[in-house]
């Protein structure tokens, strides 16, 4: 990708088991994949980068054992030290569809003074918050 076209800020996201979770972001974000690198014995994901509604979101399998990043996923850390909030046009058909994919529904939707909101963790353990205005705010 070339320089001017990175992404001045992006999460980078380390899972267990890189190559299910491209499949479970596209399934449930319809993350679009822009470019896949296995490591070199092709058993993990060395990186990826995805593109959901419009954002980037970089992908790895977790590498503890590389000493300059020592980079853990949710599964290994018990839990995650980050939300990540996706904001949407319509938060009812994105939450639905990532439950169907195979998120837990960790809030349901409800809406707020600030839109309509609800908190999910995907199979690997991340925490995503899917946000859209209410509908009364978008009209």
């Amino acid at each position: 990708m070339p320089v001017e076209a990175e992404p001045r800020i992006a999460p980078y996201i380390m899972v267990r088991g890189g190559v299910k979770a491209l499949d479970f972001y596209a399934r449930a974000f319809g993350a679009e994949e822009v470019e896949r690198y296995m490591d070199p014995d092709g058993e993990r994901l060395g990186h990826a980068t995805l593109r959901i509604n419009g954002g980037t979101v970089y992908v790895s399998d977790e590498f503890p054992e590389l000493e300059f990043v020592k980079t853990r996923s949710p599964a290994t850390l018990g839990g995650t030290s980050v939300a990540i909030t996706l904001n949407v046009d319509d938060a009812d058909r994105w939450f639905e569809r990532a439950i169907a994919a195979g998120a837990e529904a960790v809030r349901p939707l409800a809406d707020q003074f600030y839109g309509r909101i609800g908190s999910l963790r995907d199979p690997f353990g991340h925490s995503w918050s899917i946000v859209a205005p209410l509908k009364e705010m978008a009209a």
